[in-house]
């Protein structure tokens, strides 16, 4: 049983999670030397390859001086914290990564609080440290702060430190001692994590992850905390609600490299995958057949924000989508929600409208945008908090916002999120930098991205946090530009669109098919106003078509899904298939318009 060790790596986005884990693959031999597999070998969906990010955990094995060691890769944005929490539960120990020039940021303290919380060994890994204007004795000062803070114990606070640079494959005790390989981390986990802690009894197993095959269905995942499983075994599944259900185990797995291994039996402390058991859902327990015992389930942070999904009933519907009914959405939100525990789905009055609620627009948009690359059409409503009534006083999330962008451009940044009621909390320099955080409520974030990337060329960067609820801090004025909407169905003219360039900034390219009720771009005043963008120049004798100016048109803004979402008014949907993504208003013709007003 020394042999195995578990252990999940943990940091703020970007600072090198996955990068490492190729690195420690690399140097385990899972690969032939010949064999060139590339970068971000675990970010294997097309989703997070575009964003260069992780979105959904991942495990890998890998045998080192004669040890097992499961990693098990973590997502490091705030709204996939769902993932985090579940995961840490297979875990004995935890590899916290900061970067040396950014030191702890706001997703480093949510993670490490739960992982403190859970009681596992922390290992700090400080990487980049051959990023110029670095600071690596301070960021390790900080790290210990930050753990006294979160209310770590002696033993955690007793953590061993490595140094390193996982892009260029070395790690060593010390940040100006450069080694060529990983092997210090490595050491670091086998001498500190401590093996899985086994009790004696019948087996245990709380199912913290699952998996689907078009073959065998799906596939439960987690790690045996006592007792032996094996294939054929008779056992109990101990739902989350109390009810038993008996069942038999057809195939267990456990993982090796990339991939998983067919074995017979899987002896405590391994993480397992089994195959056959019907109808669990992520946080019931496999347990003994004669008398099972249910382990703690896992609970999960509540949800912050919610949409509206809702089918679609533009003129375009079904034009580009195979998937375009309720009953087809219905059933692929369900479907979601066995593997995605941080959202959850409501029913509204009608039966072609869904509310679902998530932690952030981050988190369903790319449940929306998997949908549409799975070839669904549907349209999503403007992205709303979630209010709850605490003590009889009206209350919303709020969350700590760190933006760090260039000194010069700081001014704009305390100016914006001042006026979507943010408060200052604190103000550093780093370099030509500077780190600002804010307190500011959820409903303040959407929007801001956009708003905040125009102001400082694409310069400034986001990273924000839930904290919790506070009292309503009153109402936030949305866009102050209003809408260009379209009169006529056809084409884009770009004659009109030249004609019209003045009255404000175009989303449509010339030619584009559009239809009446459709957002066509945003008017340079504060109410909406109807154009028609179809006409044609009409030809006479007088008029001929070559003798005008060559029409200069502006090239259009394209709103990537996000940006789209945070954009929309309340009275506006965004119009999701398979190739374009379109804002429309909710009632498409004028009279509607005025007559329901919303």
């Amino acid at each position: 049983m020394e042999a195995i060790r578990n252990i999940a790596i943990i940091a703020h986005v970007d600072h090198g999670k996955t990068t490492l884990v190729d690195k420690i693959m690399y140097h385990c031999h899972l690969f032939r030397d010949n064999e060139n597999t590339g970068d971000l070998i675990l970010d294997n969906n097309d989703l997070e390859r575009e964003r260069g990010i992780t979105i959904t955990s991942k495990n890998v094995s890998v045998v080192y001086k004669g040890t097992k060691i499961n990693i098990i890769d973590t997502p490091g944005h705030a709204d996939f914290g769902g993932e985090v929490e579940r995961v840490l539960n297979m875990a004995d120990g935890v590899c916290l990564l900061v970067d040396a020039f950014e030191g702890p940021m706001p997703q480093t303290r949510f993670v490490l609080q739960k992982a403190l919380d859970l009681g596992l060994k922390p290992c700090v890994v400080i990487n980049k440290v051959d990023k110029e204007n670095c600071t690596p004795e301070e960021v390790h000062e900080k790290v210990f702060d930050l753990m006294f803070e979160l209310g770590a114990e002696e033993w955690q606070l007793d953590f061993p430190t490595v140094y390193g640079s996982a892009k260029n494959n070395w790690m060593s005790d010390h940040w100006e001692n450069v080694t060529d390989n990983v092997e210090a981390l490595l050491d670091m986990v086998i001498e500190n994590v401590p093996a899985p802690k086994v009790s004696e009894g019948t087996p245990q197993m709380l199912i913290t992850s699952l998996d689907f095959s078009a073959f065998t269905g799906r596939i439960a995942i987690g790690r045996l905390e006592r007792g032996v499983l094996k294939e054929g075994m008779p056992i109990s599944l101990c739902k989350r609600d109390g009810v038993i259900v008996k069942s038999r185990i057809k195939e267990l797995h456990t993982f090796e490299g990339l991939g998983r291994k067919k074995v017979q039996e899987v002896i405590a402390g391994d993480i397992c995958a089994i195959v056959g058991v019907e109808g669990f859902e992520i946080g019931d327990t496999i347990a003994d057949f004669e008398n099972p015992e249910a382990l703690q389930t896992i609970t999960i942070d509540e949800p912050t924000m919610s949409m509206l999904f809702t089918i679609n009933d533009s003129p375009f519907f079904g034009k580009e989508g195979k998937f375009v009914t309720s009953r087809h959405i219905r059933d692929r939100l369900t479907k979601e929600l066995e593997k995605n525990l941080a959202m959850k789905l409501g029913e509204t009055d009608s039966a072609d409208k869904f509310m679902v609620f998530g932690r952030g627009v981050l988190h369903l948009s790319v449940l929306i945008e998997t949908m549409r690359r799975e070839g669904y059409e549907m349209q999503i409503g403007q992205p709303q908090v979630i209010i709850k009534e605490i003590d009889g006083k009206k209350c919303e999330p709020i969350e700590e916002l760190t933006i760090d962008l260039p000194e010069t451009l700081s001014g704009r940044a305390v100016e914006f999120v001042s006026f979507r009621k943010g408060e200052m909390l604190s103000m550093e320099t780093k370099g030509e930098r500077m780190i600002i955080k804010f307190n500011i409520p959820s409903r303040g974030i959407i929007g801001l991205r956009n708003q905040l990337l125009t102001a400082t060329a694409g310069e400034a960067i986001m990273a924000h946090r839930f904290i919790g609820y506070e009292p309503y801090k009153g109402e936030i004025s949305g866009r102050n530009k209003g809408s260009l909407i379209s009169m006529e169905k056809g084409k884009a003219i770009p004659y009109s669109i030249d004609k019209l360039q003045d009255r404000g900034k175009f989303f449509v390219n010339p030619n584009d098919e559009i239809y009446e009720g459709q957002v066509i771009g945003e008017n340079s005043r504060s109410d909406d106003m109807c154009v028609n963008v179809t006409k044609e120049k009409k030809q006479s004798n007088v008029r001929s078509s070559g003798n005008d100016d060559k029409a200069r048109i502006i090239p259009p803004i394209i709103f990537s899904l996000e940006e789209a979402l945070e954009y929309i008014q309340k009275d506006e949907y965004v119009e999701v298939t398979p190739k374009s993504i379109r804002l429309r208003k909710i009632y498409l013709t004028e009279t509607d318009r005025k007559r329901f007003k919303i």
